[in-house]
């Protein structure tokens, strides 16, 4: 289990996320959602080992990371950033090799190249795989990077906005992936996410995020309510059934009266 607790970080003294409580359990893809600054990918970013927190801890079956060995982390928890890297010359398979370096010791082995091999045949990255990393499109480069964060084959993932460069189709095909990682292979998976009805399709456990804080939690139909969305997005909305799942339909903006 990836326990977080009572997690605090500022920036330049201004608090970005207070006092944050989450427990991530193998096998469960917990979706952090909310407005555009309110910590999610601090959080994330804190629990990759990038940030160090104010206060609180962030255990990892019940090992403080900040006792962890930056080599030692890399191997139980894969990060995928939400801004690509602006130079990267070197090739897509190159790029998902790195995923591999936790496990290496001077050079890949056999089986490295194997692992390698077989995540860009499953996330259809073969006919791109020896060009050049800065010649693909955005969502190419994000499906890369995916494909790295799965080579390294962890315990925990976390994926900032793994959507945000992916058009429907493909959307689809990298949430279906990571879900599939969870359900079959016991990885547990947290996704920084601003599209509410793909974290209600794909979740079993939304936080829902406001000013640094944690408002609610819980499964989608407990979070993905009109009040929380009313209240946390300043926005009225419908909330229908779709396949067993809320689905979020905007109406108006609300604003604010006197």
């Amino acid at each position: 289990m990836l326990h977080v607790e009572k997690l605090c970080f500022n920036y330049k003294k201004m608090a970005i996320i207070k006092d944050i409580d989450i427990d991530l359990h193998q096998g469960q893809m917990l979706s952090v959602v909310g407005p555009n600054g309110t910590g999610k990918t601090t959080l994330l970013k804190c629990i990759a080992g990038i940030f160090t927190p104010g206060k609180g801890k962030i255990f990892i079956d019940g090992t403080d990371i900040s006792c962890m060995s930056r080599m030692a982390h890399a191997r139980r928890v894969g990060y995928v950033p939400q801004n690509l890297p602006g130079k990267f010359p070197i090739t897509v398979f190159d790029v998902v090799l790195m995923g591999r370096r936790p496990h290496m010791t001077w050079k890949p082995s056999e089986n490295d190249l194997k692992k390698v091999a077989g995540v860009i045949g499953a996330l259809d990255l073969e006919e791109i795989s020896m060009r050049d990393f800065d010649q693909l499109s955005g969502g190419q480069k994000q499906k890369v990077l995916l494909a790295r964060a799965v080579a390294q084959e962890t315990d925990y993932l976390l994926l900032d906005e793994p959507t945000s460069n992916l058009d429907l189709r493909h959307q689809l095909e990298v949430l279906e992936l990571i879900f599939g990682m969870v359900k079959e292979r016991g990885v547990a998976a947290m996704l920084a996410m601003h599209d509410l009805n793909l974290a209600s399709r794909f979740s079993d456990t939304i936080v829902m995020m406001h000013n640094g804080r944690i408002v609610c939690s819980g499964n989608p139909h407990q979070v993905l309510t009109v009040e929380n969305i009313r209240s946390v997005y300043g926005v009225e909305a419908v909330v229908q059934q779709a396949d067993g799942h809320p689905h979020i339909l905007p109406t108006r903006p609300v604003y604010a009266v006197g």
